[in-house]
């Protein structure tokens, strides 16, 4: 980053970094649940990408934006992620629900997009972002999925897409699968028959394991 003028680099700190955390995967698959939890036993902040102010406007950039410049909203909610993300690990840990591959993997499969032409035109903005200590790819079955979107109180047009859109949920797999095996934080969890509880646990495992 330091071949950009100084006002566009990104704000160092001098402290030590505590870990970064992401949770990954399509709607519905419990990753907010999983992240409030390993907040509370992390004694971790809390980032939902996007963060405010851009999440009070997403629905109005995905209702209204052409598919271009709506990359680059969700981008710039990335860049500011990522500033948010520096500033609160100084402090403690910081567990994300969803990060940048999210927003390249759902963009593309929501556009019908191919992922590699979204990794170019994302590529710039990238060297900004954090790099996450682990990203956690969250993965379980189409009835699993089902089931718990059945049960979600707070049902998103995201949500509903992913089995209304005849391919969507086939194809934003396979965005995840390939934004995952290019992605050196990347660690498959799978979900199926697991409670929240064990998820957590199961997590904060990996995190030692990590650390040792």
């Amino acid at each position: 980053m330091n071949d950009l003028p100084v006002a566009y680099r990104p704000r160092t700190y001098e402290g030590s970094e505590l870990p970064f955390i992401v949770l990954e995967g399509v709607s519905g698959i419990g990753k907010s649940t999983l992240a409030r939890l390993l907040t509370q036993q992390l004694k971790a902040a809390h980032l939902h990408t996007l963060p405010k102010p851009h999440n009070d406007w997403s629905k109005t950039a995905n209702d209204r934006l052409a598919p271009l410049p709506q990359l680059a909203f969700y981008l710039s909610g990335l860049l500011h992620a990522a500033d948010r993300v520096r500033a609160a690990r100084q402090i403690s840990p910081v567990v994300a629900d969803r990060y940048q591959s999210s927003v390249i993997a759902c963009h593309a499969a929501v556009h019908n997009i191919g992922l590699e032409h979204v990794r170019q035109l994302a590529a710039p903005f990238l060297p900004y972002m954090i790099r996450p200590t682990v990203t956690f790819y969250l993965r379980c079955s189409e009835e699993t999925l089902k089931a718990r979107l059945h049960t979600k109180k707070d049902i998103k047009q995201d949500d509903r897409d992913l089995f209304a859109v005849p391919g969507r949920l086939k194809q934003l797999l396979w965005n995840f699968e390939a934004v995952a095996a290019a992605d050196p934080s990347a660690v498959w969890v799978g979900t199926d028959g697991k409670t929240p509880d064990q998820l957590a646990h199961e997590i904060k495992h990996a995190l030692e394991r990590s650390r040792a």
